[in-house]
């Protein structure tokens, strides 16, 4: 049978979100990738195979950018119509744009070789997978591995600590823990999805599907609104064997949904006539498998105090959603919500092995306790974290250190965060370092919110006890809150950036001509969703606009806008002794960081100005004004 090798600086095994955020995030920073992935597309959970919408944390302004809003915008762009297809179309076209990335598709991890030496022990030296399609072995060999397959596919072939269940209430102090410990977890969902049509259609569910009345769904009748119904609670599997139940798990799960779908189109209490079953999921989604030990263990306690770490690279902000292991044969509620902030922190010492010197991981399998895995195991929080591993994967690469090495080294480190931040990720109680070209610049009082370091609304509570403005401290940023937790349900914001007047300038001169090379730009993308609409009003479809995808599909659906706030067209000139000089005129822009550069020779000047020209609202709707969170100067 063939085999091939290939030899990368970063491996990620798993291409869901997380995998492919880790992937990209990595290749765009130099590094040589290779991403293995046993599904023929990406996105995972989130992908035309499983279909649940991305999730993550709550509260106005808390959306998660980076890599998660370049995605989610890409959508917008180019899948008006909230098609699955489309969406696996625009993860795949995001990996294949990078010239470092390399994806085995179809191609599933099941050997590592541990002949690598490390710092403290044996490393991976190279992990072989089986790809179906080709028929043949992968073998890939790479400096540093990343484990974002959701499973921890990897912590039984390198022999990593890891743990699965939930931890006894006294281990960690959690209070939302069981008594004792145990091996039941959160169960796996096939889920459905329905389509309205203009005419009535019946449904004749398999002669294996169960039957339903209203007294056997407990806490689990479905919702009357049924195109905001995604069925998530048609859960089993968490009462014990981890993956190794996945496949029986599933038969179950089809006959619990084919049951589901026959109680609404047959059982009397829907007006489901015109509805029609268009789908039914056959890979379960998975919530919880086994989970990696790292250096920290995240706890309830970590969430609930606000994760104030020094070593923060992501956030979280769902609350701890902890589903009963019972599932759908659980007589009480499904879930139980404790609450949890949003944001809070989670540091880097969760994303490495505590005994794999060069072994990461992102996603739903970071060294988290069960009670906290409840809040960090939604997708757009696992997006950050994939963001923030790949990063720190290449820094280690790059720097010729071990994952630990980059904690243990402050410098590391405090790039780390500066890194993440500079690529639009938020990191709660840090502050983003401008450029000394920014800095050093002269501005309209007015115009200076847009160099203070923050790219979005933060809270008040968050910002104060603010020091040290852009210096930078042991953890490499500046911070914006020595602790607390910000609970409240209705913070107070400091907006943050300048709203101007569509061809209103901003410029940023100097007294001495200075060698520019590019800018850096943030703008509002409407992050909690205010502005976006169905092209045709309809009154059901609030869920459809505030994610990523839609459940069910109403009729004469025609396509959902792009969010109205976002800078689509600007000008940005030099400013020389002789006047002003075009360097960059951008028309159509969707993206939220727009980074310009102006080629060879670097630009000499004596100033930048920045214009915004037009912004994404479609009549009536057209802002008259831009919001400009940031401007910095290259």
């Amino acid at each position: 049978m063939e085999r091939i090798s290939f030899k990368a600086d970063i491996c990620v095994v798993g291409g869901g979100l997380s995998g492919i955020c880790a992937a990209i995030a990595a290749a765009r920073l130099g590094s040589r990738v290779a991403v293995m992935h046993d599904r023929p597309m990406f996105g995972g959970n989130a992908s035309s195979e499983v279909r649940m919408w991305v999730c993550g944390a709550h509260g106005p302004n808390n959306r998660e950018t980076g890599l998660a809003e370049e995605l989610e915008l890409e959508n917008f762009r180019i899948n008006p119509m909230r098609n699955y297809g489309i969406w696996d179309g625009v993860l795949y076209e995001k990996v294949m744009a990078e010239g470092n990335a390399t994806a085995f598709l179809n191609c599933a991890c099941c050997m590592a070789d541990m002949r690598g030496r490390g710092p403290g022990g044996r490393a991976v030296k190279s992990v072989t997978g089986y790809q179906t399609t080709t028929q043949r072995w992968v073998d890939v060999e790479a400096e540093i591995f990343i484990d974002c397959s959701g499973d921890s596919v990897l912590a039984g072939l390198t022999g990593a600590d890891h743990r699965i269940g939930r931890e006894g209430r006294l281990e960690h102090g959690e209070s939302i823990a069981p008594d004792e410990p145990d091996g039941l977890t959160m169960g796996m969902s096939c889920l459905l999805q329905f389509r309205r049509t203009g005419r009535r259609s019946i449904y004749t569910p398999p002669a294996r599907a169960y039957k339903y009345k209203s007294s056997d769904l407990p806490h689990r009748v479905p919702a009357k609104s049924i195109v905001d119904e995604n069925f998530w609670y048609i859960e089993l599997g968490g009462m014990g064997g981890g993956a190794g139940c996945t496949e029986r798990t599933r038969d179950e799960l089809l006959r619990v949904a084919w049951g589901v779908a026959d109680y609404v189109k047959n059982g009397g209490d829907y007006d489901a006539d015109h509805w029609e079953l268009d789908w039914v999921g056959f890979l379960p989604g998975k919530r919880e498998s086994l989970r990696y030990v790292g250096d920290h263990t995240l706890t309830q306690g970590d969430v609930e105090s606000g994760g104030a770490f020094d070593d923060i690279v992501a956030y979280g902000g769902w609350t701890m959603d902890d589903h009963h292991p019972g599932g759908f044969l659980h007589g009480g509620p499904p879930t139980i919500f404790h609450p949890a902030p949003s944001p809070y922190g989670i540091p880097y010492r969760c994303l490495y092995s505590a005994n794999v010197p060069n072994l990461m991981f992102a996603g739903r399998n970071i060294s988290a306790t069960h009670s906290a895995l409840s809040s960090t195991r939604v997708m757009a929080t696992c997006m950050g974290l994939g963001q923030a591993s790949g990063t720190a994967a290449h820094m280690a690469v790059r720097s010729g250190v071990t994952p630990r090495g980059v904690y243990q080294s402050g410098d590391l480190l405090g790039g780390l965060q500066q890194s993440l931040m500079d690529q639009d990720c938020f990191l709660p109680y840090l502050r983003r370092r401008v450029s000394d070209l920014t800095a050093s610049a002269t501005l309209d009082p007015r115009y200076e919110p847009l160099r203070n370091g923050f790219d979005r609304p933060i809270p008040l509570a968050a910002m104060s006890g603010l020091v040290r403005g852009n210096t930078q401290g042991a953890s490499g940023g500046a911070r914006a809150h020595a602790g607390g937790t910000p609970t409240s349900s209705k913070p107070a914001f400091a907006e943050n950036g300048v709203t101007l007047r569509l061809g209103e300038r901003v410029e940023f001169m100097y007294g001495e001509p200075r060698t520019v090379r590019g800018m850096r730009l943030v703008f509002d993308s409407d992050l909690d969703r205010a502005t976006v609409r169905p092209i045709n009003p309809m009154n059901e479809m609030r869920a459809a606009l505030t994610h990523n995808m839609m459940s069910n599909r109403p009729l004469d659906f025609d396509g959902i806008l792009f969010p109205e706030t976002m800078v689509s067209d600007f000008l940005v000139e030099a400013v020389r002794d002789s006047g002003r000089e075009v360097l960059a005129k951008v028309e159509g822009n969707r993206m939220r960081l727009v980074r310009l550069g102006f080629g060879e020779p670097a630009e000499k000047v004596r100033g930048l100005a920045f214009t915004p020209l037009k912004t994404t609202g479609r009549e009536p709707w057209r802002a008259e004004n831009a919001r400009v969170f940031s401007v910095d100067i290259l």
